[in-house]
């Protein structure tokens, strides 16, 4: 397989969702806990839950970057993405929470703007992920 090939066919935005599945993934495996405390509530298992959606990353990063499983990686990485779309809300949550609770300092506020800014970016990676699996380059 020549990886190059396959990383150079994609989009950017493809490239990046490549990308920040690894980093992600890894980091759901290595450090669960930064991803624990944004899954909700209501889901019992959040740790097992972290694990699981790391493996997904990392699966559908590999898929995506070869030819034969990259429909399925894409429909995957859809799923994936509206999957973990709760924890996302979550995050936003809790850092404008943050603010109200404790009060608002750059850092605070940086973090709750990063975080809602991220909702609105799932569209596009999602865009990206269903053009991917219906043969496109994402």
């Amino acid at each position: 397989m020549d990886l190059r090939a396959n990383i150079t066919h994609l989009t950017p935005v493809a490239r990046g969702l490549v990308g920040a599945y690894v980093v992600s993934g890894v980091i759901h495996l290595v450090k669960p806990q930064v991803f624990e405390g944004i899954v909700p509530k209501q889901l019992p298992r959040r740790r097992e839950l972290v694990y699981v959606s790391g493996v997904a990353e990392l699966a559908c990063a590999a898929g995506m970057l070869t030819p034969r499983t990259r429909e399925v990686a894409g429909v995957a990485s859809a799923a994936l993405l509206v999957a973990v779309f709760p924890a996302n809300v979550e995050m936003a949550r809790q850092a404008h929470s943050r603010i109200t609770r404790r009060g608002s300092t750059p850092q605070r506020e940086v973090q709750r703007a990063l975080s809602v800014a991220r909702l609105p970016l799932q569209w596009p990676l999602i865009r990206s992920s269903v053009a991917i699996a219906r043969g496109g380059r994402g």
